[in-house]
């Protein structure tokens, strides 16, 4: 009978069990391919793949077998239920990252790693491709002897791991010091650090690494430094701590941190003072603060896999394990915010929509005499004149009481549908954008239609100069219950097509505004926003002319309309095809910046004042983890017991090491050295 083992740490982190041998084993047969000899076998595409899932089909062959080597001990290029059995349990090991990395460079399995080994792993990663290692150099002779004969056992190995990144800086930098000065350029340092410690830098740091040396030249001290500094962040945060005590919000000044520093000899004066000018980058008032360390302080790696695994587990479908009550109080939550930004939409440019009713309301043909307004401009030039300013706010108030639950419920229904159609890997299908966006426009119908036929009979009251004084209030008595939802079939027509339209418009406007963290900024929100309006508003003008004419007062000598299908005939016939465009422009002009400030104040609120209920937070609001960490796959029920950390912890590896391997490949890089070459030759 199999011993049960644990994965425990004793500083409080989650308590990892291994699998059971038989739910392990039909896991193992579920993904194995491979009968030989009446035993089942994993291929590395098996097990790299479609198992953990950590790369693509066409995944460069040979990082599939370095990757699969790991479980491979036999190093016959498959894998048995024995080795997937042991690899568990590697896994569940506190020194797990460095296994790993030491058993993807023992090739051969013989539990030591040679000089031929490291080069020909490391020869293979994106750091040595982009800024080659020097393979002559002091640093493999010392390790792996002058003769580089000495194999090195797992301890030696980690030490080697350990001072590999520093090694590789230096090289690089002595490589990029052209005029043999101690000095490289700027552009130099920034590339080097991007190249060779990724891994260390946050999104902060890696955006302002040329702001930072303010574009002047760098000394091998002050880079040196730098590095000596993000490797040491954890302990930084310790001698802030002994400064400020329990108040994390505490302002410390240079002199209190060098003072506590002092006792710590690990971190010099240079190193402080490059601190203190990474913290005056986010706030320049000399002093540092707790949340500016954590924007320059890499992940720890301590807990690495751990903090990967629940990331990973945030990445679920955002509908997963999560109760009705908190889904309520996140739709609740995304109400209210959405009236606020409804309102602030409606208030910016209601007066183009007062010129938009009155043109659309405009009769023109045989039936009608001279033409009050001749186009937007004069409709807007003579409201003034005969209304004054506040006439082109003619029904706000009861716009205003209507828009908040219009705006609110549509895009309260749009998030909501958009949350039940996001898949596993975070991603919506164009059609599951197009049928959130059109139930929002649907359910947004029963507060419109009431709202729309008041506003329309205010906005179109002051053309009868004579006529008694219209309040929202009158309407309402006039009209009765049934009244307020005349022209309801052509809000219809109208709403769930402009949504349908605007959402996914919108929703992809944005992807393509984000920068390269994938953030997008409020004026890009904004632009996103108002663009996304001009296709939807136009396309459904028609079915707006055709409710505005349902919805107004009728009048004497104007056409009488009974219902939707009459009204466009009676259109067609009176006034001609164009006529269902009339107002087009007035219309663009109020939907796009309209839709614009309320969908830039409706994400700025829900960034201001966020809360987490546990689902999918909007897209571009956050910036994206250091790209130098791979993309996890989603959960995947198969990963138990110890694989549980499989993802993370290959992920880890090159989170904590910069082993980044080639993930696809590279057919079209070495045909076009072997192009080169020729042409060498050929000349």
């Amino acid at each position: 009978m199999l011993k049960t083992a644990t994965c425990e740490n004793l500083l409080g982190l989650p308590v990892l069990k291994k699998a059971d041998v038989e739910d392990l084993r039909s896991v193992f047969l579920k993904y194995a391919t491979l009968e030989k000899d009446g035993e089942h076998y994993m291929t590395p595409k098996d097990f790299v793949i479609k198992y953990l899932g950590i790369e693509k089909e066409d995944a460069d062959p040979t990082t599939l077998a370095l990757l699969a080597g790991v479980v491979d001990e036999t190093k016959d290029g498959l894998i048995s239920f024995v080795e997937f059995q042991a690899f568990e349990s590697l896994l569940c090991s506190p020194d797990a990252l460095y296994l790993l990395a030491f058993q993807l460079f023992d090739s051969n399995g013989n539990g030591y790693v040679s000089y031929d080994e490291f080069k020909s792993v490391m020869s293979q990663t994106h750091i040595h491709q982009h800024i080659p290692f020097d393979w002559e150099g002091e640093f493999c002779k010392m390790y792996f002897g002058w003769d580089k004969k000495k194999d090195l056992s797992y301890a030696e190995f980690t030490q080697l791991l350990q001072s590999l990144q520093y090694e590789h800086a230096r090289v690089a930098f002595r490589m990029r010091d052209k005029n043999k000065n101690g000095f490289i350029t700027a552009l130099d340092f920034s590339d080097i650090m991007i190249t060779v410690r990724k891994h260390m830098l946050t999104p902060f740091v890696e955006e302002n690494l040329v702001s930072l040396v303010g574009g002047k030249q760098v000394s091998f001290p002050y880079f040196t430094g730098l590095n000596h500094l993000l490797s040491s962040m954890e302990l930084v945060k310790k001698i802030y701590r002994q400064v400020a005590g329990n108040n994390l919000k505490a302002e410390v000044t240079r002199e209190e941190f060098l003072i506590a520093a002092q006792k710590v000899s690990q971190v010099t004066p240079l190193e402080v003072d490059i601190l203190f000018h990474l913290c005056d980058l986010i706030n320049p008032t000399g002093r540092i603060t707790y949340e500016a360390i954590e924007r320059i302080a890499p992940l720890e790696e301590g807990t690495l896999p751990y903090e990967m695994v629940e990331a990973q587990r945030r990445k679920e479908g955002p509908q997963q394990n999560r109760g009705i009550v908190v889904q309520l109080a996140e739709s609740a939550y995304r109400f209210f915010l959405g009236g606020i930004a409804g309102g602030c939409g409606a208030t910016a440019v209601y007066p183009i929509d007062l010129v938009k009713t009155r043109l659309q309301n405009q009769r023109s043909g045989s039936y009608v005499g001279e033409l009050m307004y001749k186009n937007s401009f004069d409709c807007f030039r003579k409201v003034i004149r005969h209304e004054g300013f506040f006439g082109l706010y003619s029904g706000l108030v009861p716009q205003l009481m209507g828009v908040a639950p219009e705006k609110a419920i549509k895009l309260t229904m749009n998030d909501l549908m958009r949350d039940k159609f996001t898949t596993k890997d975070g991603q919506i299908p164009l059609y599951g954008e197009i049928i959130a966006g059109g139930t929002g426009g649907m359910c947004q119908v029963m507060f419109t239609n009431p709202l729309e036929i008041v506003k329309i009979r205010l906005q179109v009251a002051g053309e009868i100069q004579s006529g008694p004084r219209v309040s929202a209030l009158s309407v309402c008595r006039e009209l009765g219950f049934a009244g307020l939802y005349k022209g309801a079939s052509a809000c219809f027509l109208r709403d769930i097509p402009f949504s349908a339209i605007y959402f996914p418009v919108y929703a992809h406007g944005k992807k393509y505004l984000a920068d390269e963290n994938g953030h997008n900024s409020i004026p890009s929100l904004l632009l996103a926003a108002t663009v996304a309006g001009a296709p939807a508003a136009s396309l459904v003008t028609p079915a707006d002319v055709i409710k505005t004419r349902l919805q107004v007062k009728e009048r004497e000598g104007f056409t009488v309309y009974k219902g939707l299908l009459d009204c466009s005939r009676k259109i067609w016939k009176e006034e001609g095809g164009k006529a269902f465009w009339k107002g087009a422009p007035a219309r663009m002009f109020r939907s796009c910046p309209q839709f614009g400030v309320t969908l830039m104040v409706y994400e700025v609120l829900q960034r201001t004042f966020y809360i987490d209920f546990g689902g999918r937070r909007p897209e571009g609001s956050e910036v994206k983890k250091a790209p130098s960490i791979m993309d996890l796959p989603p959960p995947n029920p198969d990963h138990i017991g110890g694989y549980r950390l499989a993802v993370a912890t290959f992920a880890g590896i090159e989170r904590k090491f910069g082993l980044a391997l080639p993930k696809f490949t590279p057919s079209q890089i070495i045909q076009a050295q072997v192009q080169k070459e020729v042409g060498v030759q050929a000349s």
